[in-house]
C-alpha cells in the first residue's frame, strides 16, 4: 500500500479496505478513481486424480449442500486428512 493508507477509504490494512468496501459503494467514488495497468502472474498447479462415479456424485451432493465447489471440498478434506497423519 503507498503511503501507508488506501487513497479512498483511508484504511491502514487489507483488511480494513476490505471492511470499508463491505459498507460503501464504488459508484459513490467513482470521480475519484483513475486508470491503472498490472500484471498478474497465476501460477497454478492442477493435478487429477481419479473417483469412483458414486463417490464423485456424493462429494459434489455435500459440496453443494456446503455451498462450496468441489474442488475446494476435496482440497479441504485432503489438508485436514495430511495435518492429522502428520499429527
Amino acid at each position: 500500500m503507498s503511503r501507508g493508507r488506501s487513497s479512498i477509504s483511508k484504511a491502514r490494512s487489507y483488511k480494513e479496505i476490505g471492511e470499508f468496501w463491505d459498507t460503501h459503494d464504488l459508484a459513490d467514488y467513482w470521480e475519484q478513481t483513475q486508470p491503472v495497468e498490472f500484471e498478474v502472474d497465476i501460477q497454478s498447479e492442477v493435478t487429477y486424480y481419479p473417483l469412483d462415479t458414486a463417490l464423485s456424485a456424493y462429494v459434489r451432493s455435500v459440496a453443494m449442500q456446503r455451498g462450496v465447489s468441489p474442488e475446494t471440498l476435496l482440497n479441504l478434506w485432503v489438508q485436514e486428512k495430511l495435518q492429522e497423519a502428520s499429527a
